[in-house]
């Protein structure tokens, strides 16, 4: 049962996904806190993120995102002003800025990947890690069958 009496095998999937963001985004908001970085604004962390894993281009970060490129554009103004991102003119397009991730950036990005590993490993101890690697099968699965369908 659920706190509201609601059996846990009727949650809607939503409501649970929501509640699962919650438990990530509490965890990492600490975490960063501790290391002052308390002030990485909404949708900050994963942009972070996408540039540490991958050197994802903000193309593709912005696309991700599903936010207009003025509202990812004002995002990396307060990730550089913030000190998380570095902008610089392109040396080999003048036309082209490159953003990378600063001192301050690697740390908050090592912090909220550091949570994750945490939060999936403690996952994987409490339901064994068959479980995590069916459930993010699942989650992938979902996410692609959106984009087939909304394409």
């Amino acid at each position: 049962m659920t706190e509201h009496g609601e059996p846990r095998a009727t949650v809607p999937l939503p409501a649970l996904l929501r509640a699962a963001r919650m438990v990530y985004g509490a965890a990492i908001r600490e975490a960063l806190a501790r290391i002052d970085c308390d002030d990485v604004p909404k949708n900050g962390v994963y942009v972070l993120g996408a540039i540490a894993r991958a050197g994802a281009p903000m193309s593709e970060i912005v696309r991700q995102l599903g936010v207009s490129k003025q509202a990812a554009g004002q995002l990396v103004d307060t990730l550089v002003l913030r000190g998380y991102l570095d902008r610089a003119v392109d040396p080999e397009d003048r036309r082209r800025l490159t953003i990378t991730l600063s001192e301050r950036g690697r740390a908050a990005a090592a912090a909220s990947r550091d949570v994750v590993d945490g939060i999936e490993a403690d996952l994987a101890q409490r339901v064994g890690a068959q479980a995590v690697a069916h459930t993010r099968a699942t989650l992938l699965a979902l996410i692609e069958s959106g984009r087939v369908e909304h394409a």
